[in-house]
């Protein structure tokens, strides 16, 4: 066995171990946090990512943390990897430590983002690099991130300080809303920063699950039900201490937190945000000046009401030991009584106040035994006046009885309700312009309002004529969303006491139009509305984006360098840009597309391309490089801008069009030239044609040889770049290239017929920068060939003649050497030819040729007559025709053509000359024409048959002469096959040839 084979068989055992060892294991399993993952911009985004099942649970493994993004979803983009600094791409490696990856064990990492951009949102993948051979599990999973506004709004309507004695009560209000679409929940928080403490301390919280969670220094007042946190609206929070302390002192001020619920199920704030600042100061009690005296303090949370507000006063009591003591209480307006709590905290009013009290709209309450407080809500100018309150002390006597002591009267305390008459005022810029896409912000600014407000936003525009709701806002801050098609791009809010807002995102054309803010004011008892009307127009982003494109040279050679400039002037809004190219007639072809993080997908070659982005002020220039053009980058190029908006790229008008022309470089192709040739038949010929210079050293050639002469032009042979050759219909006819290079054409056994011009033409093929070939103009020469025939004399005795003969009677024609120099060592070939009387074409009958074989034509017509034909060679220079039993059909014109050859020095049988004998007019009458005729007739068929026999005999000599000279000839050498012919071929026997020879 050889060692490679045992080596392999080693190795293939050990990988099996190792795949039976991991059986025994679990499989790896990679998991993340389960999406999707709502979070907003500016926050931290967070990403667990854990994995296990892998051989070794100590060693640290390496993750990758890709993105894909919604508008390119076939190209995840790297951020970061722990394996490879250089991993992430370039707008990721920017970001520096705003993105991280940190391990938490070795099998565990966390991915953040300190600050997510809206541009993050994407499905987010992590990868884990397997380590081992085998691979049994899941070592990729991805999540979900949703990139949201922040919509969430805090603030607080109390002044920026308050004074309360020590006892009073402290009410403050927060509005908190948010307008995300997604289901989220809001907790609100009271916090107390005291100048002696380094954190805030929580007073009261409403939690996210909607429970209600004291700070530690206010848990006892909290359950004694002093400290309170209400929510009376849908977003006011209303925080209440009743009997304030001094150590309540220092600043107050109300924080919101959104929450969302993951689909792990586990809470994640996405954002926090805190309202102004109260300075709160808090005085400290007067005390009595002995024990059994009281000191009595009426006060009012406000003194200037107008009507329908509520009216709030405490009577305050300051004793010594005043755990011990019981006090009733009553309120005087007018220094009369309104109302009165006794011992036991049983409420009496005076009779006109019974139906206010039946309806809630009085209350009196006992907040400790020093505290009471009287409720006054809706009050009219007829509850303006001054106020106090008397307390009496009570002691316990027999039988439990109270014994009232001596009463004690606060101090006076003047409370002025002003009319409901509304003097609001608003105010609201009169137009606006926003771009296509931005975001439209209008501010509507009230004034002069005492009352409580909500405010509604119309709008009038092209598809409704008529003012309709969008949006309103209550005084609580409820939001209610009245038009569905703007209900995700719209957010309505109140930025301070006095403002409104309202934000539409992605404005379009469509929102085009007539905004109005009308706000209403009431009081519980009345409502007054004003209005104030702004005109937005929007202007088209494709008005304030300009594309054109350019390039320094419209028309270069093939291998020069190509560069196109997209100038793109206009705001700087997220933009996606388009290369294209149009070839003539064919469809337009994306090259490739660049997204406006930095992303491209290609569609063409992406080697051939360069891209580079020059940014300005207001100006983007993009440019495109073609490296080495060639024929293919021919065309029509453009580039296109699109905008993203509503969450989709919206395409702008494209540029103009830019025609490149890559044309072919000048041909440096020169040829040799050569002179005239002269030269005899039956020799093979060699002519040159020879390349003096070119283009490039690495150049292929394309021959083509033509034939010009007087009457036609024949290409002969041709001879493509890849050095295939195509022959016209001759073997004579071959090429061959040599060094130079040199194209060499030959002609084997050349013949009169090939005498002419030789034209040469050569095209020059070069490849281009991407291996296509592409060929240069033809350039051709031209080269003349003579060719001469031996000095042989061929005379034939046939003079123009009439021959009159009778139907049946035989025929002979006469055709005779007269002349033949050579005519021991010669050959002859002998065609007789048959035209009807008045016609001028030739159609052969028979032919002889050199070898000795008689073929006859197939020629229909003349099938009947051939039957009747036969040669006649009473010797070796007579080729006569005889034909018996004519018909009347036979009549016509009769004539010979001779070929002379003889053996070469290769043993290559040549032509040396030809004769064409004159015309035989034969005309056959029927037999009564020609009894007339009989007598002049005999004689003549006496000397025929007279010359018959001398043909005859000189026939059979030089067969004889024949014989033996091909004898000694093929002793030598065979002769040549003969080219294939379209004769039938046999040895004086009756055949045919074609009709179209």
């Amino acid at each position: 066995m050889s060692r490679s084979f045992l080596d392999l068989w080693m190795a293939w055992s050990l990988l099996c171990m190792a795949a039976f060892l991991h059986l025994g294991n679990a499989s790896v399993q990679t998991w993340v946090q389960a999406g999707p993952l709502y979070r907003m911009a500016g926050s931290r985004l967070s990403i667990s990512c854990n994995v296990s099942g892998f051989a070794s649970a100590t060693s640290r493994k390496e993750f990758e943390f890709r993105v894909t993004k919604l508008a390119m979803p076939s190209f995840p983009l790297n951020i970061i990897s722990t394996a490879d600094p250089s991993f992430g791409y370039a707008q990721y490696r920017a970001r520096g430590p705003d993105i991280a990856l940190t391990y938490l064990s070795p099998n565990s990492v966390l991915f953040e983002i300190k600050s997510l951009q809206q541009d993050d949102e994407g499905e987010y993948d992590c990868s884990v690099i397997n380590p081992e051979y085998i691979y049994d599990g899941t070592y990729s999973v991805k999540t979900t991130v949703k990139v949201i506004n922040d919509s969430l709004s805090v603030s607080s309507d109390a002044p920026a300080s308050l004074h309360h004695n020590e006892g009073e009560l402290l009410a403050l209000t927060c509005r908190a809303s948010s307008n995300t679409i997604q289901h989220t929940h809001l907790s609100v928080g009271w916090y107390l920063q005291k100048e002696s403490d380094a954190e805030s301390r929580l007073i009261l919280s409403l939690d996210r699950d909607f429970t209600l969670r004291p700070g530690p220094g206010f848990l006892e007042r909290y359950q004694a039900n002093l400290v309170r946190l209400d929510k009376v609206g849908e977003a006011v929070y209303r925080l209440t201490i009743d009997g304030l302390e001094p150590s309540d002192s220092g600043r107050i001020y109300c924080r919101a937190q959104e929450w969302i619920e993951d689909p792990d199920l586990t809470w994640f704030s996405l954002t926090q945000k805190t309202a102004k600042e109260t300075v709160l100061d808090v005085k400290g009690k007067e005390l009595a000046p002995d024990k059994d005296s009281v000191v009595v303090r009426l006060s009012a949370r406000e003194k200037s009401l107008q009507e329908g507000q509520e009216l709030l006063l405490t009577c305050s009591v300051d004793t010594h030991n005043p755990e011990e003591k019981i006090f009733s209480v009553a309120w005087l307006q007018k220094g009369a009584e309104l109302a009165r709590m006794g011992p036991t905290g049983v409420l009496s009013v005076r009779p006109e106040y019974s139906q206010r009290e039946t309806r809630g709209e009085l209350r009196a309450t006992r907040i400790k035994n020093t505290d009471h407080r009287l409720v006054l809500q809706y009050v009219s100018a007829e509850d303006q006046g001054e106020y106090m309150c008397r307390v009496w002390p009570q002691k316990r006597g027999p039988r439990d009885i109270f014994v009232q002591g001596q009463g004690q009267d606060s101090n006076s305390l003047p409370v002025s309700i002003s009319a409901t008459v509304s003097e609001m005022s608003l105010e609201m810029q009169n137009s606006v312009h926003v771009n296509e896409g931005d975001k439209l912000t209008l501010a509507c600014k009230a004034r002069g309002f005492k009352g409580q407000l909500f405010i509604t936003w119309q709008r009038k525009v092209e598809q409704k004529p008529t003012f309709s709701n969008i949006i309103g806002l209550s005084q609580e801050g409820v939001v209610e969303t009245m038009e569905d098609d703007v209900a995700h791009r719209i957010r309505a809010s109140r930025s301070s006491k006095d403002t409104f807002v309202l934000e539409i995102n992605d404005i379009m054309m469509a929102d085009s139009g007539v905004y109005q803010c009308e706000v209403s004011e009431t009081n519980g008892h009345w409502k007054t509305s004003k209005f104030v009307k702004t005109t937005m127009t929007v202007a088209p982003i494709a008005s304030l984006v300009d594309v054109k494109l350019r390039s320094r040279n419209t028309i270069v050679t093939i291998g020069d360098n190509v560069e196109l400039m997209c100038h793109v002037k206009g705001p700087h809004l997220a933009k996606m840009l388009t290369w294209s190219l149009q070839r003539g007639a064919s469809p337009v072809d994306n090259i490739l597309t660049m997204y406006s993080d930095g992303a491209i997908r290609w569609s063409g070659e992406q080697q051939r391309y360069h891209l580079r982005v020059d940014n300005a002020q207001n100006e983007s220039v993009y440019y495109l490089f073609i490296h080495g053009a060639s024929h293919r980058e021919t065309g029509s190029y453009q580039c296109q801008v699109s905008v993203f908006q509503n969450n989709v790229y919206k395409q702008l008008l494209p540029s103009n069009q830019l025609m490149i022309l890559v044309q072919n470089p000048a041909s440096d192709l020169i040829l040799t030239p050569t002179p005239a040739l002269t030269t005899n038949i039956n020799s093979d010929i060699t002519i040159q044609c020879s390349v003096a210079s070119s283009h490039s050293g690495s150049s292929r050639f394309a021959i083509t040889w033509i034939l010009q002469q007087e009457t036609r032009n024949v290409t002969i042979l041709k001879w493509d770049r890849d050095s295939s050759v195509t022959v016209d219909n001759s073997q004579r006819f071959s090429m061959k290239q040599t060094m130079g290079p040199n194209f060499e054409l030959t002609i084997r056994d050349s013949r009169t017929s090939d005498g002419g011009f030789y034209v040469c033409e050569v095209v020059e093929w070069l490849q281009d920068p991407h291996g296509e070939w592409y060929h240069l103009p033809a350039v051709a020469k031209n080269i003349q060939l003579t060719l001469i025939e031996p000095a042989h004399d061929l005379l034939l005795d046939v003079k123009e003649q009439m021959l009159i003969a009778k139907e049946g009677d035989k025929v002979q024609l006469k055709c005779d050497l007269i002349s033949d120099v050579s005519s021991n060592t010669c050959f002859y070939k002998v065609t007789w030819f048959y035209a009807k009387l008045g016609s001028s074409v030739d159609t052969p009958l028979l032919e002889l040729n050199h070898f000795g074989l008689l073929r006859y034509s197939e020629h229909k017509d003349l099938q009947d007559l051939q039957e009747r034909l036969r040669l006649s060679r009473p010797n070796w220079s007579s080729f006569g025709l005889e034909i018996q039993r004519v018909h009347q059909e036979d009549s016509g014109m009769y004539r010979c053509r001779v070929e002379q050859y003889q053996l070469g020095n290769e043993g290559k049988i040549e032509q040396l000359a030809s004769a064409v004998g004159s015309s035989i007019v034969l005309s056959v009458n029927s037999t009564g024409e020609s009894e007339s005729r009989s007598g002049c007739a005999s004689g003549m068929w006496i000397s025929l048959l007279v010359a018959v026999a001398l043909i005859a005999l000189f026939e059979l000599c030089a067969l004889f002469f024949l014989a033996l000279r091909l004898k000694r000839h093929r002793a030598k050498k065979p002769p040549n096959k003969p080219e294939p012919s379209l004769w039938t071929q046999r040895l004086m026997v009756d055949t045919k040839f074609t009709d179209d020879q």
